[in-house]
């Protein structure tokens, strides 16, 4: 039997509950199901290796003209056809495709998060974290439960910045995972805390400037300081531009264990902090203390995690800090007592729009 003969014979059929009765397309009634079936879900790598798939093969890109059969695809994309409509089914059970007429393919909304250069798009981020070097650090998750330490080391011999930077494809895709992954949180933050009560605000570790060049957007007052390694700041003057900053924007470079700009009012550590462990902060807020001037204010945006039992993805987002990087996510309490370490009084923890919250610290 030919591919096309054998796609013609596969019909759709909803899916099937535990409890023998089909549901409509779409549904899946996950909390209908026992308990162990329900943990075997929830651990199955079906869905990454599925959705880490269509990413690699650019599948949104091929139907972001219109809807397409396995069939019409698989031989420009070099494929199995039937393998390939077997994919898509699959992707259309997740919400990702629906299918059309004759057997052919369309994105849903959901689907088109994955097309390159997307807004929001979802394909850089599914590329890293379903990446053969991110899931080898994974295989030694067991060490770092047993140790502390980051399982990427024990899988690379390296820390996770200093893989990154031997490898540059990867640090393309990881760059562009944090942008997506962080993209409501900056106006998320400038609206949530009053920045215009400063007259500058150093951006310690700041990246490419997109978070101070959007606080600086939203608050005409304070001037700023983008402080980060010689390498990572090159595309930062276009990204302040395209905020309409960059004259109120001063670019240092340096390395933040050994010391930051000195003299300004308020200093920001956004995504800093979760990454190092407990010694290595300490060095980071030390270096923020010594710089800032007496009555400044320390500024952390980062998850904050709920106690007890209550969701939070920041919770998620802890063992992987854990595996990937030897860092963590804390608790209000937590950083307070982190904070207390070091000479500095936790004073409020401002909530935004986004998962993150803005810690803010003065020094005692």
């Amino acid at each position: 039997m030919t591919d096309r003969t054998q796609l013609r014979a596969a019909k759709p059929m909803a899916p099937m509950t535990a409890g023998g009765s089909y549901t409509a397309p779409h549904q899946t009634p996950s909390q209908l199901l026992p308990h162990h079936l329900r943990l075997i879900q929830m651990g199955s790598l079906l869905v990454p290796r599925v959705l880490y798939a269509a990413a690699k093969l650019g599948l949104a890109d091929q139907l972001a003209t219109g809807p397409m059969s396995a069939v019409e695809l698989a031989g420009p994309m070099k494929l199995h056809a039937l393998s390939l409509h077997r994919l898509m089914r699959t992707l259309a059970s997740l919400g990702i495709l629906t299918e059309r007429e004759e057997q052919r393919f369309d994105l849903t909304p959901l689907g088109a998060a994955l097309k390159t250069g997307a807004s929001n798009s979802a394909r850089s981020t599914l590329l890293t974290l379903g990446s053969p070097w991110i899931q080898r650090a994974w295989d030694h998750f067991h060490y770092s439960l047993e140790t502390g330490k980051a399982g990427i080391e024990k899988a690379w011999g390296m820390p996770f910045f200093d893989y990154l930077a031997q490898h540059a494809e990867d640090a393309t895709l990881f760059s562009e995972t944090m942008v997506v992954f962080h993209s409501s949180e900056a106006p998320a933050v400038a609206n949530a805390y009053d920045f215009s009560v400063f007259e500058s605000v150093v951006d310690v570790g700041g990246g490419t400037g997109n978070l101070l060049g959007t606080i600086l957007a939203r608050h005409a007052g304070p001037r700023g300081v983008l402080f980060d390694r010689p390498h990572i700041v090159p595309d930062a003057p276009r990204i302040l531009k395209t905020h309409g900053v960059e004259e109120r924007i001063t670019i240092e470079t340096g390395d933040f264990f050994q010391t930051v700009p000195a003299g300004s009012d308020a200093y920001l550590l956004s995504h800093i902090i979760h990454d190092w462990n407990e010694e290595q902060c300490l060095t980071i807020l030390g270096h923020c203390r010594k710089a800032m001037k007496p009555d400044g204010r320390l500024l952390i945006v980062e998850n904050v995690l709920p106690a007890g039992d209550a969701p939070h993805p920041g919770k998620l987002l802890d063992m992987a800090m854990l595996v990937l990087l030897g860092g963590q996510e804390r608790t209000e309490s937590e950083y307070a007592t982190l904070l207390e370490r070091v000479g500095f009084r936790l004073v409020r923890v401002v909530p935004t729009a986004s998962a993150v919250s803005v810690l803010e610290a003065v020094s005692e």
